[in-house]
């Protein structure tokens, strides 16, 4: 559900106005420690002004009015006539509060208001107060109250700058007294509180400046936060190149839309859509143009799907659909019948015209599951029907399922079999119909699993191929087969080994430069390596598949096109591919003594590849009525049970050398 329009501008606001009163708070905080500051340099600035002022008197208006000696207990009624008309006139205009003269023992040997009474901070040379000081050479200056030094403790006169000034006199200048002078502070008052008004103007107009900056900042750096938070949260669910939404939120869309069913009983359709040869256009006209028509078939898609349906990107060329309420299957059918003719109409990239085709294979819920993971898996094993088949649109059924949860345990540890070397290979015997001399051999994966035993490829293969673990299986039994002739030596001279190929071997567009490097690396001669490959994979991509056979048809290579007659193949394009044989499948081997019909495609298939120049090979010759049968129709190898089972690597020398000796017995009896 998605939010009220207002409420994300709501939450910024809110989140800035927060932002705004908590900043407000340090930003008053550093107005009144400036204001504290301000103050308190203004009274120090006070005193150092009054101490300048009193040297300034003390070195020419006191001091000339002594000799160098140190003053006594009194004054002459010269010098304090002296002092008279020097203070008189400045403390009458109020420049002085009060002027004082001072032997160094601290006693007052003169005062402008006539106050000569020993007060708490006299004494004597080494009083340890600011008499005592000042005796010692010291300026002593500080802010106090006229009456501070007689009632220390609950001083009530005026504000005032005292000063103890030493008095040096003489040629010598010599120290002969001490002069103590109050200021009256009211003047550096006004000028504090005159200055502190336009500090407090000036600092109220800087600070506050500075908090709208702040807030400012702050407001943008939260827009820009919430829209990056926006931004990741759009990601987290959307894919970056189409815009459609991706997997996680097609799994939620998923979720969302069956359980909706199961609680009202509506139907909802999941479909898988994968785009056929997509990687041509990779590989071909580079990843910039095939990102350009994924962007404009994603446009296709959802501009197609409807409001309440969803179309997403699931990752490579793979979309999923979620339709709710589709109709019945056949309305579904025709639905993703027409999504994908749109599809295949022509996109123009680069100014190129391409034409995409695509493979859909679909599940419905409640019929072919409820849960997410059972509906998606579902509507992907159709959709790998409908591309091995070209079928176009497949709906799920369960006899195409190869998953179940016993083989889905085994994709894990198929991929540990085969790092720890739990895979072997047996090899069936391939003999020549009319000689009985064994010409080739088969190599047949088997997996000595554990747990289960010796499991045969029908427990593991069809889940490898639509896993992709079909790919390093397919490496490890090209290996393994070259490595083992290397090793068989003179046993089996001549002999070729065939192995089976998938559909998604022969899809990669580096197969044919795998299997070459695989066979310079065991230095087997290509001739003594046949790749057996189906009708179907052959289907699945053409011209991929042409241009792999014929690279290594060049190198040596041999090709034979495995159970022959099950497949699609058309005629005209057999005859382009560079084969060697084709296999005729084992279901019309098996019962053409009874069944006419498949004696006529046994017989119709040898004549063809004969005709195409091919030999013929037969699988599933059981019985020496069968293989008679054969003989008589022309037939060029056979491979069965009558011949001989699959063996170990290390049984085939042994059953060869058999083989060899009973034939030459036999030729021998006939003759």
């Amino acid at each position: 559900m998605n939010s009220p329009a207002g409420a994300a501008p709501r939450s910024v606001l809110r989140l800035f106005a927060m932002y705004a009163i908590a900043s407000l708070l340090p930003v008053f905080a550093l107005g009144m420690v400036l204001a504290h500051s301000y103050r308190s340099n203004a009274a120090a600035r006070g005193v150092s002004e009054g101490r300048t002022e009193a040297s300034l008197l003390a070195q020419t208006s006191v001091s000339p009015l002594f000799t160098g000696k140190r003053l006594g207990q009194q004054l002459s009624d010269d010098e304090i006539a002296a002092l008279q008309r020097m203070s008189g006139p400045a403390v009458a205009s109020g420049q002085i509060v009060r002027l004082a003269v001072r032997n160094l023992s601290g006693d007052v040997l003169y005062a402008s208001d006539g106050d000569t009474r020993p007060d708490a901070n006299a004494g004597h040379e080494s009083d340890d107060g600011e008499i005592g000081e000042a005796a010692h050479g010291e300026v002593v200056s500080l802010l106090t109250r006229l009456d501070a030094d007689r009632n220390p403790d609950s001083p009530t006169g005026a504000r005032a700058v005292e000063i103890y000034q030493p008095l040096l006199a003489g040629p010598a200048h010599r120290q002969v007294g001490i002069l103590e002078l109050y200021l009256p502070y009211a003047p550096i008052a006004s000028d504090v509180t005159a200055g502190m008004g336009a500090l407090y103007r000036d600092l109220g107009i800087g600070l506050g400046l500075l908090w709208l900056l702040l807030a400012a900042i702050s407001y943008s750096a939260t827009r820009r936060l919430r829209a990056q938070a926006a931004r990741n949260a759009y990601l987290a669910e959307h894919d970056v190149l189409t815009g459609l939404p991706n997997r996680a939120l097609f799994q939620q869309r998923v979720t969302e839309a069956t359980e909706r069913a199961v609680r009202t009983g509506e139907q909802v359709a999941v479909a898988v859509i994968d785009l056929d040869r997509f990687k041509e256009v990779n590989d071909t006209l580079g990843h910039g143009n095939g990102d350009a028509l994924l962007i404009e078939l994603a446009h296709r898609l959802g501009d197609t799907v409807g409001d309440g349906n969803t179309v997403a990107r699931l990752g490579g060329d793979e979309f999923g659909l979620v339709l709710v309420n589709p109709g019945d299957v056949d309305d579904v059918h025709s639905t993703l019948t027409l999504l994908r003719r749109l599809l295949q109409q022509e996109v123009e990239v680069s100014g190129l015209p391409l034409a995409a085709d695509a493979s859909i294979g679909f599940a419905l819920c409640p019929d072919d599951g409820t849960t997410v993971d059972d509906l998606l898996q579902h509507a992907d094993v159709a959709m790998y029907v409908a591309k091995a088949t070209h079928a176009g649109v497949v709906r799920y059924d369960a006899g195409h399922d190869h998953y179940d949860s016993s083989k889905l345990a085994l994709v894990g540890e198929l991929r540990r079999a085969i790092a720890a070397d739990e895979l072997v290979l047996h090899y069936q015997p391939k003999a020549s119909v009319s000689s009985g001399d064994i010409v080739a051999v088969e190599a047949l994966v088997r997996w000595n699993h554990p747990e289960r035993g010796l499991l045969y490829p029908d427990a593991f293969l069809p889940i490898a191929e639509q896993t992709g673990i079909i790919d390093s299986l397919t490496r490890w039994v090209l290996a393994t087969a070259l490595a083992q002739i290397d090793r068989w030596g003179h046993a089996v001279d001549g002999l070729a080994v065939a192995i089976n190929i998938s559909a998604r071997n022969l899809a990669r567009h580096d197969f044919s430069e795998s299997v070459l490097r695989a066979l310079a690396a065991s230095g087997v001669a290509p001739n003594r390596l046949l790749l057996e490959i189906t009708e179907t994979a052959l289907v699945a991509d053409p011209e991929r598949a042409g241009r792999s056979l014929r690279r290594l048809d060049t190198a040596g290579v041999r090709i034979s096109i495995d159970d022959f007659g099950q497949g699609q193949t058309s005629l005209g394009y057999l005859s382009t591919l560079p084969l060697h044989e084709l296999k005729i499948d084992k279901s019309f081997v098996l019962d053409m003594l009874s069944d006419q019909s498949h004696a006529a495609i046994v017989r119709s298939v040898i004549d063809l590849a004969h005709n195409l120049g091919f030999e013929v090979v037969a699988e599933g010759v059981e019985t020496e009525q069968i293989l008679d049968a054969l003989n008589a129709l022309g037939c060029d190898i056979a491979q069965g049970y009558l011949l001989a089972r699959p063996m170990p690597a290390d049984a085939l020398p042994a059953w060869l050398g058999t083989h060899r000796s009973n034939a030459g017995s036999a030729a021998a009896a006939m003759a």
